[in-house]
């Protein structure tokens, strides 16, 4: 009957096969950790990024009404999108997109609270999600206001960009509005 115990000759040559293989291991196992590290560092290089500026003209249709010391605004903004400027990528300087928005506000002795999400739509139907907040102004003809506006993705050419804007909104009479805004945007 044989011992389940290794003599020290046969612990010995195990030993040694595993350091062998060790040894032939390590460097495959160090070259495919430099691949990972390269094609990492490849694939933050290669993500896009861009600037770009925007007009959009749009036309609301807001109900308002006094509740417990606030006013509360909502309703439906139309219009068009306009990319005025555009370091490149996904946004085409020249390109028109229609905009649909959905606006809710708050206003009361704390101040502002307005949010606005939003869809455009370009000639090819891709469209662009976007979300716009601000504390600052009004949304009464002649006032408006600052906010930061943040790109949400969407589809086609859209599909994956993120980044965020700049913006400041002016009432018009007859309840027209009109908003500039600078944008920074990318795409991993």
């Amino acid at each position: 009957m044989r011992s389940t115990f290794l003599r020290e000759s046969e612990l010995a040559m195990i030993l040694a096969r595993t350091a062998q293989r060790t040894r032939r291991v390590w460097p495959s196992a160090t070259l495919a950790l430099a691949g990972v590290v390269v094609l990492g560092a490849v694939a933050t290089a290669t993500a896009e990024t861009g600037t770009f500026r925007l007009i959009q003209v749009e036309i609301h249709d807001y109900t308002s009404f006094e509740l417990a010391d606030q006013t509360i605004t909502g309703g439906a903004l139309e219009g068009t999108s306009t990319i005025i400027e555009s370091s490149g990528g996904p946004f085409v300087a020249g390109e028109n997109s229609r905009s649909t928005c959905m606006v809710y506000a708050k206003r009361s002795e704390a101040g502002l609270e307005l949010e606005s999400s939003c869809v455009t739509t370009n000639a090819e139907g891709e469209k662009l999600f976007l979300l716009a907040q601000r504390t600052l102004g009004d949304v009464e003809v002649g006032r408006g206001g600052e906010g930061r506006l943040q790109l949400l993705g969407g589809s086609g050419k859209f599909v994956g960009v993120t980044g965020s804007c700049s913006y400041e909104s002016k009432y018009l009479p007859d309840n027209w509005i009109v908003t500039t805004a600078e944008c920074e945007w990318e795409r991993p």
